[in-house]
């Protein structure tokens, strides 16, 4: 597969650019979504009380955040794998990984006071933690066929 990518310098290029979306929305992430517990955890968060915030807003934009790395998680994955099945089983993924992960943040966010889990869970949510997870996965199973 790295050799059939090396020819293709074009592919290399879109993913680089890809990658680089992804890297975008990381870094412009404080400025582009409505997030107040982006500065809550990078402190010391277990001994504190959660930040006010607007549930209605915090959720479109975790939202708006996990459709737009998904997306881009997606093309990911199919200019590496180039198998629509692979895009299948991913998109359904995403759709129930986002589903599961929205309730227990909601269920963290209204009854939790170990704010661990719930630091994770969003991590989940505002990364693309499922495309590091996939590559390696789908890339065993195609060298395995």
């Amino acid at each position: 597969m790295l050799k059939k990518m090396l020819k293709n310098k074009t592919q290399i290029a879109f993913l680089i650019l890809l990658v680089g979306m992804l890297a975008c929305i990381r870094f412009f992430e404080s400025t582009l979504f409505y997030d107040p517990f982006l500065s809550f955890f990078k402190t010391d968060f277990q001994n504190k009380s959660l930040p006010d915030y607007n549930s209605t807003q915090l959720f479109v934009n975790i939202f708006f955040r996990y459709s737009l790395n998904s997306i881009i998680s997606l093309v990911i994955l199919y200019v590496l794998f180039k198998d629509k099945n692979i895009l299948k089983l991913s998109i359904g993924l995403y759709v129930v990984f986002l589903v599961v992960l929205l309730v227990l943040f909601a269920i963290e966010l209204n009854l939790s006071t170990d704010y661990t889990l719930l630091f994770y869970t969003r991590r989940f949510l505002i990364q693309p933690m499922f495309l590091i997870l996939l590559i390696p996965a789908f890339y065993y199973q195609k060298i395995n066929k």
